[in-house]
């Protein structure tokens, strides 16, 4: 087995386990990553909502003409962040929002089993400010962040504490049994931002594979550098220096003095190998002399 096999075989041992490692370490990395980056991007979404209900508040319920007989569901927070949510569903579709509230007036809002279960947790830990998960849907794991909705401002109260107190036109609109007895400070829902774990998992894909495609560029790379500079300073040298010995064994001292420029362990050995060949036809001039 030559030295460059030798040398290549070790190389490439040594450049296998670290991609290897590479790969474990990168892929559990980028994983977590994407799934961070996913959960932000649902954090954006669930503030967007938050300011278009603060908007609808102090911006566009003001200016709204209400009548008696008629109950305007724009100015309402809840339903225009809803719905602003719904046109952003359309550039971006993996995401959905939700205002799940376990007795609202629009039933549209109305918690299911899981969102019910993650409003609990808020009722029960009133200092709990967002919960985040994974859960199991019919088409495959889906991550989610949520944040309280907590009756903070009296004024809601206007329309959610009885139905007497509540504007007839919106009784007339929802009716009677839905979204009364809140009660000031109340968790009475949870902003649900939804979004599919494929997505998290093909950005972690996508980003694995460019990564590990240029490590693997640069380790081939590497690797034939390596091979020039091994041929270039080791292999070719000693190569020369065999084939010098060899003549010189059979007696052929017309071998030519092999460069020995540098400082380097290859450069002395070809001043050592000069000396003994010079050494050598001393010595056999010495006894033709003779």
């Amino acid at each position: 087995m030559g030295l460059r096999l030798k040398f290549n075989l070790a190389m490439l041992a040594v450049f296998g386990l670290g991609l290897v490692a590479s790969a474990y370490v990168s892929y559990e990395l980028l994983q977590r990553n994407a799934r961070d980056e996913v959960l932000r991007s649902a954090g954006v979404m669930l503030e967007a909502a938050l300011a278009m209900r603060s908007y609808t508040v102090g911006e566009v319920r003001p200016h709204l003409r209400v009548s008696a007989d008629e109950f305007l569901p724009q100015s309402v927070p809840a339903y225009s962040a809803t719905q602003i949510m719904g046109q952003l569903r359309k550039t971006h579709p993996d995401y959905a929002y939700k205002e799940a509230t376990l007795n609202p007036t629009n039933p549209r809002n109305r918690a299911v089993e899981w969102e019910t279960d993650i409003i609990n947790g808020f009722r029960n830990d009133l200092e709990l400010k967002e919960i985040s998960g994974t859960r199991m849907t019919p088409t495959g794991p889906s991550l989610f962040l949520a944040r309280p909705m907590q009756i903070k401002d009296p004024a809601c109260l206007s329309c959610h504490s009885s139905a007497l107190a509540a504007p007839a036109s919106m009784v007339k609109l929802y009716g009677l049994a839905n979204g009364f007895g809140w009660k000031l400070n109340e968790v009475v829902g949870a902003q649900i931002v939804s979004v599919p774990m494929d997505l998290a998992i093909a950005r972690a894909d996508r980003a694995f594979y460019t990564f590990i495609g240029s490590l693997a560029g640069v380790f081939a790379l590497l690797f034939v550098i390596l091979n020039l500079m091994l041929s270039l300073l080791i292999v070719r040298p000693i190569r020369t220096m065999s084939a010098a010995a060899d003549k010189i064994s059979t007696g052929s001292l017309d071998v030519p003095e092999l460069p020995a420029s540098g400082r380097d362990e290859v450069s002395r050995l070809a001043k050592s190998f000069n000396r003994m060949r010079r050494s050598l036809e001393k010595a056999i001039s010495l006894i033709d002399d003779k």
